[in-house]
This record gives structure tokens, C-alpha cells and sequence, in this order.
């Protein structure tokens, strides 16, 4: 629609510059001086009605004063429509994207919200795509907001600060946050906001300094992200074990720890266990023995988000535990593969004992 109107306006202008032209034109061959074939077109044209700058004797002169009127109001009128259509389009188009985000809204659930679309945002919103994970959005700059809909992702332009803007992205539907503004007092209170508005939220918290993620676990935060340390962490490792860290990265960095494994046959997945499980009260060594050896197990993450690595085989499980397995892609247990394993598991911060 926007290109149709774009098409109305260019032709109407041209129809004009064209009829302008042409009377011009017409009244010089009439005899008449050029000031005087302008002013006469330019009253004629816009209805201002003064008066013939010249008689008008001859019946041909007359018919070609009311061509340049009827073509003149013509290409004007079909102009201004052009513009009208435009304006019209446009406000409608935004009316219905609203109306189409939040019934999209008001349909998320259990869904991922992202506070925040800078490079970091943009990079958690990216890999949640690939992984069909839904997810919207929240950000208060308007050229973020606009970068966030080019790629057509669910967005709302607000606060995340403010507790009706989160009501307005569904926080209490929501199973996850990430905060990741590079303002670590605005992630504070965003974590503090999130947290008293729902209880079961997984919060994940950027913080810069590293005097800010006790704040974050305090305000409520269930993992803290420096990206800072992290990032000089792997400076060190690329200065003291630089062929370790160029083996894991021979993947020229597209790919991540499950592809690399992938490409070796091998599969790390996460098993969890739900309310109803019948392994709730069992062991790792009872799993272990229903999975034949086959598989392996890495580390198990309590409910409260204690990470045991390589637990014993007598370590009981408890409801909302979660159990890593790690073993060959073709030989996972049948029983672990019925809606209880995540696909790609990645490292996911946490406390370890």
C-alpha cells in the first residue's frame, strides 16, 4: 500500500507539472506575454479567480481555460490523495500491529522477557530464535524498539522499571527474565521489580562490576553474568593454554559445546524431573542401570539450583531436579527421550558444591 501511494503521488505530480507546462504554452501561442501566461495559469489552476489577465475572445480559448482547470484541479486532487492515502495507511498499519502484539501478548506463555536490545539483548534474542523459544522484548528506546521489529521479533516499547509495563509483557505467564542493560542500577531494580511481582520467575541478571552480583542475588537474581570477567577469563586461557582453547574453538566460533560434541557422536542432555516422575525418590545409580551404560552422568542440578558435579551414585532425586546426561546421540535411554530432555543444553550459571 505504502508503494501505491508512493506511485498516486509521483503520477499526480508529473500530471501537474505537465498541465502547467502545457497551458503555459498554450496562452504564449495565443499571443500572450510569459509573466501573463503564468499568472494566468497559477489563478486558474488554484480556483483564486481574480480575473483574465486578457479577454478571453475566442470560443478556443475558452475551451482550452477549462482544459487547464479540469486537468489542473484533476492531477492536484489525485495528489493530495496520494498523501492522504499515505498518512491513512501508515496509522492504520500501526493500529493493527498493535492489536496483533498484544493479542500475540496476551497468547505468550511460559515465554522468555528481555530486557533490553543492545549488542547483548540482541545476541539472547538471536539464540532463543534458533531455539524456538519464545520471547518478547522490552525496551524504552525507540531506535531499538524499531531495530527489534526489522527482525520481527515480539517487542513493547516501555520501562522495564515499571510495574505496568511488565504486567503489559506478562510477567506472571513468564518463566524466565533476563535483564541485560549495561546500567547495573537499572538491573537491580529490574531483578527487585521482577522478583516481588512473581516468585516462580527465573531472573537472570547482567551485572558490569563485579561488586554488583551480590546486590543482583540479593535483589533476587537466580544467575548473575559478568561479561567482563568472563571475557577476561578467556583472555587468560588463550594466554595460558592457548592450543586447549583453539581445540574447543576450531568450530571458527559458529558453533557452540553441543555442536562440537555433535560432530563426535556425542549428545549432552538435560533430564528433568517433573512432579509426576517416577524417578522422585530414586538414585543416579538407578538410572544408570536402566540406561545400560550408554551414557554418563556430568553433574545434577538441585531444584534450589545446586549444582552436584559428578554425583555419587547414591545421590537421591528430588522433584524439580535436573540431571545432565552425556552419551552417544543413537544410544540415549527410551525412557529419557519422552518430553523429559532439553535439546542443546548449554552451561547455565549456577552455585556449585
Amino acid at each position: 500500500m505504502r508503494n501505491s501511494s508512493f506511485r498516486r503521488i509521483i503520477a499526480g505530480i508529473v500530471f501537474f507539472s505537465l498541465t502547467v507546462v502545457a497551458a503555459v504554452v498554450g496562452y504564449m501561442l495565443a499571443g500572450w506575454a510569459l509573466l501573463d501566461a503564468v499568472y494566468m495559469v497559477v489563478i486558474t489552476v488554484f480556483g483564486v479567480g481574480y480575473g483574465e489577465v486578457q479577454p478571453l475572445a475566442s470560443p478556443t480559448l475558452k475551451l482550452f481555460t477549462i482544459f487547464v482547470i479540469v486537468a489542473g484541479a484533476l492531477s492536484v486532487a489525485y495528489t493530495v490523495t496520494g498523501f492522504v492515502q499515505l498518512i491513512t495507511a501508515g496509522e492504520i498499519r500501526r493500529a493493527l500491529n498493535l492489536k496483533r502484539m498484544t493479542k500475540e501478548i496476551e497468547r505468550l506463555d511460559n515465554h522468555v522477557i528481555i530486557c533490553g536490545f543492545g549488542r547483548i539483548g540482541q545476541l539472547v534474542a538471536r539464540k532463543l530464535t534458533s531455539d524456538r523459544q519464545a520471547f518478547i522484548i522490552m525496551d524504552s528506546d525507540p531506535e531499538r524498539v524499531a531495530l527489534a521489529r526489522e527482525q520481527n521479533y515480539l517487542v513493547y516499547q516501555g520501562n522495564a522499571t515499571d510495574e505496568v509495563a511488565l504486567e503489559a509483557v506478562g510477567i506472571h505467564r513468564a518463566k524466565s527474565l533476563a535483564t541485560v542493560l549495561p546500567n547495573d542500577a537499572a538491573n537491580v531494580f529490574i531483578t527487585l521489580t521482577a522478583r516481588e511481582m512473581n516468585c516462580n520467575l527465573m531472573i537472570l541478571a547482567r551485572g558490569e562490576m563485579p561488586s554488583t552480583e551480590k546486590k543482583l542475588r540479593l535483589a533476587g537474581a537466580d544467575h548473575v553474568v559478568l561479561p567482563a570477567s568472563i571475557s577476561a577469563l578467556r583472555l587468560a586461557h588463550l594466554i595460558s593454554h592457548p592450543s586447549a582453547v583453539d581445540f574447543l574453538a576450531q568450530t571458527d566460533g559458529h558453533h557452540g559445546l553441543n555442536e562440537f560434541l555433535a560432530e563426535l557422536d556425542i549428545q549432552l542432555n538435560e533430564l528433568i524431573v517433573g512432579g509426576d516422575s517416577l524417578l522422585i525418590g530414586g538414585t543416579i545409580g538407578d538410572i544408570e542401570v536402566r540406561g545400560k551404560g550408554t551414557f554418563i552422568t556430568v553433574a545434577l542440578r538441585r531444584a534450589d539450583g545446586t549444582v552436584i558435579i559428578h554425583p555419587s551414585r547414591e545421590t537421591y532425586l528430588a522433584k524439580g531436579d535436573s540431571i545432565i546426561l552425556m552419551g552417544h546421540q543413537g544410544d540415549m535411554p527410551s525412557f529419557a527421550q519422552q518430553n523429559v530432555l532439553k535439546k542443546e543444553m548449554r552451561y547455565r550459571g549456577a552455585r556449585v558444591r
